[in-house]
């Protein structure tokens, strides 16, 4: 699955209990033509609820959503040629999995069909779930670029938009080499802007090392989950 921007804010950090793990209850499904049942390949946009304190957005013909908190989230589902479809994920009810499964299916759009614009605010945090980096490295993989293209598009198109680009890696390894890998890589996202003409006085960065994990949990997945860099709008 093909992932775009995705934005995450108010992070909740689950914490153990007396010898448990923390959980993160996941939501997922497929993306499907409401007559034919083929896949569709699909924008989605979800929100937690009620505040939208936690926002994100992904593509693809499926997705897997980490929900936070216990909270519900709403989900909005769009593609060219069918009208938008929206849901509600409930964390309260997901199997033994850990797992609310939700499939989607897009019909025919009415002519009065119309999505809003998500408002860029202040506080903000976008997620660059799409940035991949060469292991252990600060180098940017190409795969990541229509990604970062989307972040400097955003910029141009909002002049007096300030962002700060946050960065974390997994709580495996030396917490002084994770500190400082994550200021490389907000580094070089940041030369990567600039080079897109974003002016440098306009990115900020902070790097957190492992620090603040989206997961404890000591699997592969959430090692994944937890090493990414974030975009925070502090200006706009």
């Amino acid at each position: 699955m093909k992932q775009s921007l995705f934005i995450i804010l108010g992070v909740f950090m689950l914490t153990a209990v007396s010898g448990q793990t923390d959980t993160v209850v996941y939501a997922v499904g497929k993306i499907v033509n409401q007559t034919n049942k083929e896949a569709v390949n699909a924008r989605i946009s979800y929100q937690s609820l009620p505040f939208g304190n936690i926002v994100g957005q992904l593509s693809g013909t499926n997705y897997s959503i980490p929900l936070y908190g216990g909270e519900k989230y709403s989900i909005t589902v769009e593609a060219p040629g069918f009208a938008p479809s929206k849901y509600m994920l409930d964390p309260a009810t997901a199997n033994a999995d850990r797992k609310v499964i939700q499939d989607i299916e897009l019909g025919i759009p009415s002519t009065a069909a119309v999505v809003a614009p998500t408002a860029h605010h202040v506080g903000k945090v976008m997620r660059l779930d799409a940035l991949i980096f060469q292991q252990r490295s600060a180098i940017i993989s190409p795969e990541s670029y229509p990604e970062l293209n989307t972040v400097s598009d955003m910029l141009h198109s909002n002049p007096k938009m300030v962002i700060q680009l946050e960065g974390h890696t997994d709580t495996r390894g030396d917490a002084k080499l994770n500190l400082k890998l994550s200021e490389q890589r907000v580094d070089a996202v940041r030369d990567y802007l600039i080079r897109r003409g974003v002016e440098k006085s306009r990115v900020k960065l902070k790097a957190f090392g492992g620090s603040m994990p989206l997961s404890k949990e000591n699997t592969e997945e959430a090692h994944k989950l937890n090493r990414r860099v974030e975009v925070r709008i502090i200006e706009n």
